[in-house]
Parts: structure tokens; C-alpha cells; sequence
């Protein structure tokens, strides 16, 4: 770590463990779903083709968004 950034922070009285833990874990989660995305890119997009070519499942009993439509595209 910078040690001009340590001297700032500790001068600020900031628990730095603490700040470092909290965005550590933020970047965890945020390089764990984009690496997520990226390995099931090929499956979430057959899925979102799927759901163009056939609509929502069980789309025509839906009580709520009829304006919606089916969820079809019109092709």
C-alpha cells in the first residue's frame, strides 16, 4: 500500500482493515459475475434466442403485463 494514502487515512482516522475488507469483497463479487457471464455467455444467449423464437412459457396465463404481448419477437 502507498504509504502517503496509509498517513492520509490514518489522519482521517479511518479503520483501513475495515475499508480494505469492504472493497476487496465488493471487487470479489464484481470479477466473480463477470467471469460468470463470460463462461455462460454461449448458454444465456441460446436462452434469450429461445425465448424470441417462442415467447415466455406460460405467457398466455399471465394476469399482469398483457400489454406485454407474448413475449415473442416478430419476426
Amino acid at each position: 500500500m502507498n504509504a502517503k494514502v496509509l498517513e492520509l487515512a490514518r489522519s482521517m482516522d479511518l479503520n483501513n482493515s475495515q475499508t480494505v475488507d469492504r472493497l476487496l469483497a465488493q471487487e470479489v463479487r464484481r470479477l466473480y459475475w463477470e467471469r460468470w457471464n463470460e463462461r455462460n455467455k454461449d448458454a444465456i444467449a441460446a436462452c434469450n434466442e429461445w425465448l424470441a423464437s417462442y415467447g415466455l412459457p406460460l405467457a398466455k396465463y399471465r394476469t399482469w403485463g398483457k400489454a406485454l404481448g407474448t413475449g415473442k419477437s416478430e419476426r
